[in-house]
């Protein structure tokens, strides 16, 4: 059984811990503890520096209060977001990708947020795709030198063939990560939209890539722990650019997922629901158009227009596939 707790070492700590080194384009930055302590993600809070001697509902419940702020943070970026996102939707209709790019906890949230799409939206796995720095096993198990490397960071962007035509959101919490700043610089450098997710305002990130969306979210409720506050809002971020990505690119009607496929029997049955929601049918009619329809679109359109399947899939290609248009045009 492996214990719980790691074997302490009795050595002491050697000089080299209080200064990071990071090759960065062949010069040798130097980030001390002081100046790493300067940052917003990894200083000190005040308010959870006791939070060890708290009792079990009491430490909960002060986690939950920093986790609140959040949600404040995030909304404070909101004009950012709305920006990103009216910039990114016509690169996409236009046969873009929207690539995410980060490492440690936040690469996985970007590879997360890429891998629901397809199932939720249908649409090609190769639409929004997500690179860690170490590559998928970093998914499970952590590769934190990976992260310190621009070089590599470029060199995945090519190998996953990115180019000029889409869109780069770099994700770093606090902003410096030098695998995320290559890739930024390189997907700059050949024209691609690029994008700064980091919740340190003013950060490398944030100037090297052409836009920013930057929410504050302050200290850790653990000192350095970005993968609670900063990770959260970067989910926030994240759900909100791909699914306004979907909502602008007729991919719903209304709050309801129309281009869901009814590969397995809970997905048939959302369908169907679906499909009663918006014509006013029995879930049995719905059902039987469905299976004459082959998706929620084209059932939709042949109940509320009258129109045949052939003729059902005709006004939708008409309509760019928006079931809105296609019904109103």
């Amino acid at each position: 059984m492996t214990p719980l707790l790691p074997e302490l070492s009795s050595s002491e700590p050697s000089p080299e811990l209080t200064t990071l080194c990071v090759q960065l384009d062949n010069c040798l930055v130097s980030i001390d503890s002081v100046q790493l302590a300067s940052i917003p993600t990894e200083s000190r809070n005040p308010r959870t520096t006791t939070i060890d001697s708290l009792p079990t509902e009491e430490m909960l419940r002060l986690i939950n209060r920093e986790d609140a702020a959040v949600i404040t943070a995030v909304e404070a970026e909101v004009p950012h977001i709305a920006a990103v996102l009216d910039a990114l939707v016509p690169r996409i209709v236009g046969g873009g990708r929207l690539f995410y790019i980060g490492a440690g906890t936040s690469g996985r949230l970007g590879v997360l947020d890429a891998s629901e799409c397809p199932p939720t939206f249908s649409v090609p796995p190769t639409l929004v795709q997500g690179l860690i720095a170490g590559g998928d096993s970093a998914l499970r198990k952590s590769s934190e030198k990976s992260e310190d490397s621009p070089e590599q960071g470029a060199a995945d962007l090519k190998s996953a063939g990115f180019t000029d035509g889409d869109t780069l959101v770099g994700i770093a919490a606090s902003g410096r990560t030098p695998y995320v700043l290559g890739a930024i610089a390189w997907a700059r450098e050949i024209g691609a939209l690029t994008v700064g997710l980091s919740c340190v305002p003013g950060s490398p990130l944030a100037k090297e890539a052409e836009m920013e969306i930057t929410p504050l979210t302050g200290p850790e409720i653990l000192t350095g722990s970005t993968r609670m506050k900063a990770g959260t809002a970067t989910k926030l971020v994240l759900n909100m650019l791909s699914t306004g990505l979907m909502i602008r690119t007729g991919l719903t009607y209304g709050n309801l997922m129309v281009n869901v496929q009814p590969t397995n029997e809970k997905l048939v049955d959302r369908a169907a629901r679906i499909i009663r929601e918006i014509t006013g049918v029995n879930q049995e009619t719905a059902a039987e158009l469905l299976i004459k329809a082959g998706s929620v679109k084209v059932a939709v359109v042949m109940q509320k227009l009258g129109l045949s399947s052939d003729a059902a899939v005709a006004k939708l290609q008409q309509a760019g596939g928006r079931l809105r248009e296609a019904l109103e045009s």
